[in-house]
């Protein structure tokens, strides 16, 4: 009877530590694909062997501002292999209600955005994008975007490592620690990212 009860406990544990594997990182952000704010395809799988930080944008919110400072961060490592991708959305208060082409000339004007950015998406709700979709079960409730300026980080290999709320700006020190303990360089033995 022990033997038999052992035998069944084995087997379970194989068979649920299989479907563990088998699903365990098996989807990574690189299979999901957006269109660029100029309607192009924008695969993420284009950005394999870099770190993007994915940040849902709005710009008649009272985050707005944080458009500085993901520049910067863009601006201060994109050569050491971040990329930042700005995903428009008027899912929280309606604060996106532009077209593609105002939103872009309004980032260049007011901001100097020069990173990537997606055509106008929704990031919440049953209608969601994929990638939002994928991203919220793979971090949990808590980890959905509840406002604009939510962060996602993505690592090299496509993996979600972490994310960050609206209230995390672009240059606070938990945000820029986490790139930089994944920018390629620094993984592969680099020099890492400037000290500045």
């Amino acid at each position: 009877m022990k033997s038999g009860l052992f035998a069944l406990a084995v087997l379970l544990a194989l068979s649920l530590g299989g479907v563990m594997t088998a699903s365990a990182g098996s989807i990574t952000a690189h299979e999901f694909a957006f269109t660029s704010i100029d309607g192009t395809p924008l695969p993420l799988s284009g950005f394999a062997g870099k770190v993007v930080l994915v940040v849902n944008t709005a710009s008649r919110c009272g985050f707005t501002p944080q458009y500085s400072g993901l520049q910067a961060l863009w601006n201060r490592y994109r050569e050491h292999g971040l990329v930042v991708l700005g995903v428009p959305s008027n899912d929280f208060g309606g604060q996106e209600p532009s077209s593609e082409t105002e939103i872009k000339s309004f980032c260049e004007i007011n901001f100097g955005i020069d990173f990537p950015m997606t055509e106008k998406t929704r990031v919440s709700g049953s209608s969601a994008h994929p990638f939002y979709v994928w991203a919220g079960n793979e971090l949990g409730f808590m980890a959905k975007p509840r406002w604009n300026f939510h962060k996602y980080l993505v690592a090299p290999d496509g993996r979600l490592v972490d994310w960050f709320s609206s209230f995390t700006g672009p240059s606070a020190g938990r945000l820029v620690a986490a790139v930089e303990r994944i920018l390629p360089q620094r993984a592969a033995g680099g020099d890492g990212p400037p000290s500045d």
